[in-house]
Parts: structure tokens; sequence; C-alpha cells
């Protein structure tokens, strides 16, 4: 059994629109589901990713409208890290942030940048064999879009605490982290050291870090989890793919996340995301949510 690397990154943004601009009409994602935070029904899920929605290039977002600003620290994700192709990649995502005013700091190999509310991106040129996963987008060239995510950074003042539990959920030593590497994907756990000031989540934070599982492996990491000394919630079942939750030693939320049944259970492939999209246990509440949700709409397709 492997963990076939990340699935999603969900992370809070006090503004719905602003971030469907960004992310679908700046960074050339596609928003592939417009649906409610399953635990709080009365503000939005949205979920960007590649063409087919899948796996591994997922950044999702609750919408908690006018939260204040974050602040990454001890046991948050603090960056996400996507992969590009080339250095050529590179230069054009370094122009196309600038002429909509974002700043960016070039190093070998990679660009960082952050979103508009703070949360922290590096596009860094992988060599990897795994498939890239790309969005059609008619101002980002194919060759030169982001494929899919390769790690993400966390802060931790102790992160050898966390080596049993990540043995056990097969992970790989790799360099400042670790490794979760299945038979298609693979992604990476990087830790840095954290800052003085204490974690404060807002928008702009990352909320939790999902890693795929294969939907007849879920239960067993579950227990495998457990053995651990975790303490996984029972499975919950998203209706787009099933889910555990537990918190890693360094206090980082991980969620294990099932490849499937995926986004198209409810709407067609080329129709993802236009509408609000209630799983059934919600649907009974659409005349009583939908009112509530500002519209949003994503104007870059």
């Amino acid at each position: 059994m492997r963990l076939e690397g990340i699935h999603h990154i969900t992370a809070i943004t006090a503004d719905a629109q602003r971030n469907v601009d960004f992310y679908a009409g700046v960074m050339g994602l596609r928003l592939v589901k417009k649906t409610v935070n399953q635990d709080n029904p009365s503000v939005y899920h949205l979920f960007f990713a590649d063409e087919k929605g899948s796996p591994g290039s997922d950044l999702t977002f609750f919408e908690f409208p006018g939260v204040p600003p974050g602040r990454a620290g001890a046991g948050d994700v603090h960056r996400v890290v996507w992969r590009v192709g080339s250095g050529d990649s590179l230069d054009f995502w370094e122009k196309r942030l600038g002429v909509n005013g974002i700043e960016s700091e070039r190093a070998e190999g990679s660009l960082r940048f952050s979103d508009p509310e703070g949360l922290d991106h590096e596009l860094l040129v992988a060599a990897v064999d795994d498939e890239p996963l790309i969005a059609d987008h008619p101002e980002v060239p194919a060759e030169l879009a982001l494929r899919g995510f390769h790690a993400v950074r966390a802060y931790s003042a102790a992160p050898d605490a966390s080596r049993g539990l990540f043995e056990a959920l097969a992970l790989e030593p790799a360099g400042e982290g670790w490794e979760a590497r299945g038979e298609q994907r693979g992604g990476l756990y990087l830790y840095d050291e954290p800052p003085a000031e204490p974690a404060l989540q807002g928008a702009g934070s990352v909320h939790h870090v999902a890693w795929a599982s294969k939907i007849d492996e879920h239960t067993e990491w579950r227990e495998r989890a457990i053995a651990a000394g975790a303490q996984p919630t029972p499975v919950i079942d998203r209706f787009y793919f099933r889910s555990i939750y537990f918190r890693e030693p360094s206090g980082v939320l991980f969620e294990i996340a099932t490849l499937g049944p995926g986004f198209t259970v409810d709407e067609p492939l080329e129709h993802l995301g236009e509408k609000l999209s209630l799983p059934p246990d919600y649907e009974h509440l659409r005349a009583e949510v939908e009112p509530k949700l500002r519209p949003v709409k994503d104007l870059s397709r």
C-alpha cells in the first residue's frame, strides 16, 4: 500500500469572487466544483484543478466572507509548491504575475509569490515522470501551465516527532521531509523552522492537506494511523470522495481522501463548476442556502 501523493489542499478565502478571479483567471486553473462546506453549508467550498478535476491538482477554498488575514505559524502548511515544465514557464509566470500586480521572487529553477490574500506559492521546474495535470486556459499555453502539486511546506519545531506516523503511512524520507509516492503519483511534505509569531487562521491560511488513497485501501490507512497513535475520524462520505481526518504530531491537519468517485458524479465533465452543486444529502437545503451565497462566476473561459 502506498498513498498516491497529494490529493488536494484546502485553504481559506475571505472573498470567493476575488479568489476565482485569481486562481481561474490569472493562474489558469479550472473551477471544477462550486459547492458548500459540508460541515458548514452556509459557506462556499470552491475547487480549482486541471481540466478533469484530477486529484493531485486540486486546490480548494472555504469562503468565510470578511474573515481577517491569517498568519502561518508552527503547525501550519505555509507554502504550496506546484510543478512546471521549464525555465520558459517560469519566465511566463513571472511576467504574467507582474502584469496582474503580483510580486514574485526568482530563484534557481523556481518562482515564489503570494496570492492576493497572502497564501505562499512556489512554481518549481520538477523532473518527475508523473502525468502533467493541466487546465485549458485561453491565455496560458499548455506547455507553460501548472502541472499539479509537487509538495507542501509546513512549519514544525520538532519534525522528528512525526517519524513514527509517517513510517506507518509508508512515507519515505526525502531531503527536508517525506515523500508519499504510489503507482501513479508522488508528493512531498517538507519542513521549515517556524517563525516566532504564533499561527493565526484566517484568509490565506491552509486549513488542511489531503493525501490520496485507492478506494479499497482507505479503511486500512485509518487502521494504520490508529496503530501509530493518531486519532482519525470515522470515514466520512463527502460524495465526491471519502475522507478521514487527523492531526500529525506537528499539528498540521491531515486528510486521507479516496481517488473517486470524482466530480463528474453530478455534473458532466464539460460543465464542471458552472452551477452550485449540492450533494444529495444537502439538496434539501438549496432553497435556504443558495440565496445566502453571493453569485460567483469564472469570467476567464
